[in-house]
């Protein structure tokens, strides 16, 4: 487990994170959103030892990192500016991984690369943004890490090739009981493979949640009623949002799927549709809920 209490960092005047505080839950996918400088980088930097923290406090399974040699080999870290020695083949590659890293699985690593139709004897350099983030990827995959750290997991990578990077990454963490933490600041990239989320802002956690608990407490409906009808209908309901179209009109609303399902029944409606919601739609009505507007954030 991963535990981030009050953990601050500035770059000279600039304060990029204040007081961030947060649990990641062993066994899990923990996605990381928010715009673009809002200290998702700095964040896993500061995880893994790459940058000091100002203060607070960073422990994993209750140990510091520093100076801490047993607990790096649970670490792997996927930077968004990707590095490789420009003379290295992807084979080369992984023979350095497989030099500092005691677990790495080089089985693994070619299954792999023969899944993604990599050229393991092609120098790395030549390959594409694409292509070098799915050997980035695969690398960090077959150290067999505990802790697994991707920025800007799927950036330059076309939406076939993320589909089979996610289903690598879901292996992980079913088969080999891995904790993975992915930012983005594109919420529809993480939705789907994503158990946690937290929402950056403005150097700290605005928002956190895990995905099950908001599916099941939110509800996306098109309804109709006979006659003419507004909000005002709907006032024993926990509306998050409303808008009507014609005579129909849609809700987002807070609560229990068979709850509301009765609750509706009871008015008689002439139309009474349920509707797939997604999380960034949760998102959005989480956050107006409490004030803020999501697009201003991500």
């Amino acid at each position: 487990m991963i535990t981030i209490e009050k953990v601050g960092k500035s770059f000279g005047k600039n304060e990029i994170l204040k007081d961030v505080s947060c649990t990641i839950q062993n066994n899990s996918i923990y996605g990381l959103v928010g715009a673009n400088g809002a200290g998702k980088s700095t964040l896993l930097r500061l995880i893994n030892g790459v940058y000091e923290m100002d203060k607070g406090s960073i422990q994993i399974d209750g140990e510091e990192l520093s100076d801490n040699e047993a607990l790096k080999q649970k670490l792997v870290f996927v930077p968004d500016d990707l590095f490789f020695y420009s003379t290295y083949t992807l084979l080369d590659s992984a023979k350095f991984y497989e030099a500092m890293y005691e677990n790495f699985a080089m089985e693994d690593f070619f299954e792999m690369a023969s899944l993604l139709k990599l050229d393991i004897h092609k120098k790395v350099s030549t390959f594409s943004k694409g292509m070098k983030r799915q050997c980035a990827l695969i690398l960090a995959l077959a150290t067999n890490a505990e802790y697994l750290f991707f920025d800007e997991t799927f950036d330059g990578v076309d939406p076939v090739i993320r589909n089979v990077l996610k289903k690598l990454l879901a292996k992980q963490t079913m088969e080999k009981n891995a904790t993975i933490v992915m930012t983005s600041h594109n919420l529809r990239e993480l939705e789907d493979i994503c158990d946690n989320l937290g929402l950056l802002y403005k150097g700290g956690i605005l928002f956190e949640s895990d995905i099950d608990t908001l599916k099941t407490n939110m509800c996306k409906v098109q309804v109709s009623l006979k006659g003419e009808f507004n909000e005002e209908n709907f006032k024993d309901f926990a509306v998050l949002h409303y808008k009507k179209c014609g005579s129909v009109a849609t809700l987002i609303l807070r609560g229990k799927e068979e709850e509301i399902r009765d609750k509706m029944k009871k008015m008689k409606p002439i139309i009474l549709d349920w509707l797939p919601i997604t999380l960034e739609e949760l998102f959005i009505y989480e956050m107006e809920s409490v004030g803020y507007v999501f697009n201003e954030i991500v």
